[in-house]
């Protein structure tokens, strides 16, 4: 009799996330370290998409992208905004082989030095480190409407 190879267990469907109430194992994905993607739409409605960090707050529905104030993906957001209504439809993403995240929802920019602390102090908590003084930084704040995801 031949010896059977182990199975590698299933991994679970990819899913629509409930905000209300995230699982435990998508809260803990979206702690780990880890490089994340921001989608922006361009005023031609093409797809830009950048590394960023990311921070997941699930209590206020909301994520969290520290940015320069003239960086491409600020002006998309401000220009989308104006356009749209109340923020600018993007998605942040990350992924670890078979395991992925995505928040999507309407961001905005806010320039207020005790959110963009708040952001701050946020990133340090995930990437183990404060962001480098920058006066020209701002937050793009994404206040979620849906959720997806495999983990």
């Amino acid at each position: 009799m031949a010896p059977t190879a182990p199975t590698t267990p299933t991994p679970p469907p990819s899913r629509r996330i409930d905000l209300s109430a995230p699982p435990e194992p998508y809260l803990s994905f979206w702690r780990e370290r880890r490089v994340c993607t921001l989608t922006t739409l361009r005023p031609d409605g093409t797809p830009h998409v950048v590394p960023v960090g990311v921070t997941y707050d699930p209590e206020a529905r909301v994520a969290r992208v520290l940015a320069r104030k003239t960086s491409r993906k600020v002006a998309h957001v401000l220009a989308a905004a104006g356009t749209e209504g109340p923020g600018a439809r993007v998605a942040v993403c990350q992924f670890e082989g078979r395991r992925w995240a995505t928040l999507e929802g309407l961001a905005e920019i806010r320039t207020e030095p005790t959110e963009i602390a708040e952001a701050e102090r946020r990133y340090e908590e995930r990437y183990g480190r404060r962001p480098s003084p920058n006066p020209d930084r701002v937050l793009i704040e994404i206040s979620l409407t849906k959720a997806l995801g495999k983990v």
